[in-house]
């Protein structure tokens, strides 16, 4: 992603990539910084799904515009822990309703394979991000809160909490109890939040009582039970890091909702500039509306990178405005996002493939965003239609497919490409793929034919041992063979079909047929 040249995109063109915009306002916003953080993070409440992705992405494509213009840069991502458990979402395996008020670190993963609810999530996400090539600075937000490296905070932000207070209750509708402290408290007795407190000396140390009957009092500096609530900490980090960017999605981009609140506390409180945002939009999942890890209709990054690769990922986010929503296919929709890659990829290596400057020019830069790792030279593109008929032809053997591309072939590189994408291909046949996409290739004649049809058959075959045929010559070589026969198109068309894969229709026949190999059609055919 660093043979991006700026000086040449810049002097050819005004049009700039979002992320450079986005980077160029981080710049105006904070010069002369010895390094810019950027920033985004997430509760694990559920499956981290595909939706909630794009705000890492979101970072991802901001910091690499940044440092493509030589900047240093820390990338963080927080995992805000110590959040209360709220409700089970629902694809989990059983309720787990008696963990409510406890913090995500707390609960127990039902799953038996980590140490906790928090950390089986937070690692299935970590480990998919390395697959897209996206490598932040993780931060637990629990270790940070139970060590007390935010006392000093908390104690500021109880300081000022009726300066806070009164922002807060400029966007609420109910005003807030004149005894209120920003803080949530986990009781040490039964590590719930149900607790209040009942005492505060305005230095470090604080009486509380939980709905269970413990009661206790504690310097916040030596015992890490207490945090604040969101709204709060979440403009306190942002002073702690010095974040200079950070999206936002539209549950926190709402009017008074808190960024707004964020925004202002961090600005009045703790005199500083709030970060750059941006809004993001959803992710649609095609057939299945907007993304809800509470309503169970999810796909994380780990089920997307099942059937599109890591640099196709990368590619929707890098071509899509975060303010725009986008869907996600499983559907024939797949065949379309993969020549739609492709067809970047091309003009990234040669301008003929666009249609002007400024098509040229975009589809390079998302291209350069979007990739792990440039070639020096267009590589090898197995469409992703042919290869699901290759790979069914063959019965899923890659090497047979492999070898069909041997005389395209000119690296390492694309002998990889070319085995990789089948395994995305044959998932997706294995998963989504509709079943008159589907077919398996007879070796028998098990089907019954009229005469003319076989007739009309046996001469397709006479005339495949006699010639030799591209798509084009093939194709009329049907037409003939109908009219020869007496047949018409369809009813011959047909035959060929129920003969091949005992379906009525499939794939386009000429160059089914020659995917196939004729001498493999012969064979069958002899069989009549």
């Amino acid at each position: 992603m660093g043979n991006y040249i700026a000086n040449v995109y810049h002097m050819t063109t005004d049009i700039k990539h979002w992320a450079e915009q986005t980077a160029e306002e981080v710049l105006r916003e904070f010069s002369n910084r010895k390094t810019y953080t950027c920033a985004a993070g997430i509760s694990p409440s559920g499956t981290v799904h595909f939706g909630n992705f794009r705000e890492v992405m979101t970072v991802d494509l901001v910091v690499s515009a940044l440092r493509d213009i030589e900047k240093k840069v820390r990338f963080i991502y927080s995992w805000d822990d110590f959040d209360r458990f709220r409700k089970t979402p629902k694809n989990i395996p059983r309720d787990m309703n008696e963990y409510i008020g406890m913090p995500y670190c707390f609960v127990p993963d039902l799953f038996d394979c980590h140490n906790n609810y928090a950390e089986h999530f937070e690692k299935e996400f970590e480990e998919s991000l390395n697959d897209v090539s996206i490598k932040p600075e993780f931060i637990r937000q629990n270790e940070r809160y139970r060590s007390c490296i935010y006392s000093e905070q908390i104690r500021f932000a109880l300081e000022n909490r009726y300066t806070i207070k009164s922002i807060l209750e400029k966007y609420k509708t109910e005003k807030i109890d004149a005894n209120w402290f920003p803080l949530i408290i986990y009781c040490e007795e039964c590590k719930k939040d149900f607790t209040k407190v009942t005492f505060y000396d305005e230095n470090y140390t604080i009486n509380y009582e939980c709905k269970c009957g413990f009661k206790d009092t504690i310097d916040f500096r030596k015992k890490g039970i207490v945090k604040l609530p969101w709204r709060i900490d979440w403009p306190m980090r942002w002073n702690f890091e010095d974040v200079n960017f950070e999206p936002g999605g539209k549950e926190h981009s709402t009017p008074g909702g808190s960024r707004t609140t964020g925004s202002e506390i961090i600005q009045t409180v703790w005199k500083k500039k709030a970060p750059v945002y941006l809004k993001y939009d959803f992710i649609i999942l095609k057939g299945g509306g907007k993304m809800s890890g509470s309503l169970g209709n999810v796909v994380s990054l780990k089920d997307v990178l099942n059937f599109y690769e890591p640099e196709i990922v990368r590619w929707f986010f890098a071509g899509t405005r975060p303010s725009a929503e986008f869907f996600i296919s499983f559907d024939l929709g797949i065949i379309q996002a993969y020549e739609d890659f492709d067809k970047c990829e091309r003009i990234y290596f040669d301008r003929k493939f666009a249609k002007d400057d400024k098509e040229y020019f975009k589809q390079k830069r998302i291209y350069e965003l979007s990739s792990v790792i440039i070639e020096k030279e267009l590589p090898l593109q197995p469409g992703f239609r042919h290869l699901s008929n290759l790979l069914q032809i063959a019965e899923n053997d890659v090497n047979e497919v492999v070898n069909y591309y041997k005389e395209q072939i000119k690296s390492n590189g694309d002998r990889n490409r070319v085995k990789s994408r089948a395994r995305y291909v044959w998932n997706w046949l294995e998963n989504y793929a509709p079943e008159d996409f589907k077919f398996k290739l007879q070796n028998e004649v098990n089907i019954h034919l009229s005469e003319n049809e076989i007739s009309a058959l046996k001469l397709l075959g006479i005339r495949l041992k006699e010639n030799e045929y591209n798509e084009s010559t093939l194709f009329e070589e049907f037409y003939n063979i109908s009219k020869q026969s007496g047949l018409e198109y369809r009813i011959f068309f047909s035959a060929v079909y129920r003969l091949l894969i005992n379906k009525e229709k499939g794939p386009k026949l000429a160059p089914f047929i020659l995917q196939i190999g004729k001498e493999r059609v012969i064979k069958l055919l002899e069989k009549l």
